[in-house]
């Protein structure tokens, strides 16, 4: 018993330790599925990569025929649930490994086809192009006709935002003018409110006045001892 249990760990371990490795490769292969510019051929990382994956998985799946195997072979007694749930959980990881290598390579795949149609439609236009120069240079007129319209287009755009924010600081002009106009004609009709407005105009006139007077008594103080 102690030597099925003891297997039974050690089989686990290396099941654990594979599932970590897979984790790894994972990581490093779905760089190559999330390539804005992915090669038109697989790269040798790419493929050794893969192939990394793949025998992982074939090891894995053996480990877990093992461990099925191992956990028939003891009597029913002996054979704990904790086991059974083990064995389900390895089954469940390799599944979903399995899976997302399936997704991974799919969508390079994708990715692939993609550039390689890319790179043949440039090819034939620039194959194209030579044939025809006549077109080539019609083509970038059209092109250069494209950009300038753009640039018409962002100038109008452009336009219409600063006609808009004058258009609003004119109406915010009217509003505070409109609201200027109420507040005047609100404290007019407050009871010595203009009587006191003009005395506190009186006195800032006033002050001007002795202000001036002192500045400019010291400017001819300072020419007369200068």
């Amino acid at each position: 018993m102690s030597s099925t249990g003891g297997g039974w760990a050690q089989l686990r371990q290396q099941a654990r330790l594979l599932e970590t490795q897979t984790e790894a490769l994972f990581h490093t292969y779905s760089q190559h599925a999330s390539m804005t510019n992915i090669a038109t051929k697989p790269t040798e990382e790419e493929l050794r990569t893969e192939a990394q994956l793949q025998d992982i998985l074939e090891k894995r799946e053996a480990l877990v025929a093992q461990l099925s195997r191992l956990l028939d072979s003891e009597s029913a007694h002996s054979s704990s649930a904790v086991k059974q749930n083990n064995l389900a959980r390895h089954r469940e990881i390799l599944q979903d490994h399995r899976r997302e290598l399936k997704r991974l390579k799919s969508t390079i795949t994708d990715n692939r086809n993609k550039a390689n149609l890319l790179s043949n439609v440039r090819s034939d236009i620039d194959a194209y192009h030579t044939a025809n120069p006549a077109a080539a240079e019609s083509e970038y007129m059209l092109d250069e006709r494209r950009r300038i319209d753009n640039s018409h287009n962002v100038a109008d755009t452009v336009l219409s935002q600063a006609y808009a924010v004058q258009e609003n600081f004119w109406i915010q002009r009217e509003s505070l003018t409109s609201i200027n106009r109420r507040i005047v004609g609100a404290a007019s009709q407050v009871p010595g409110i203009n009587s006191l407005i003009g005395r506190i105009g009186a006195k800032k006139r006033r002050d001007g006045i002795i202000l001036g007077s002192f500045i400019a008594f010291c400017f001819l103080m300072l020419v007369w001892f200068w």
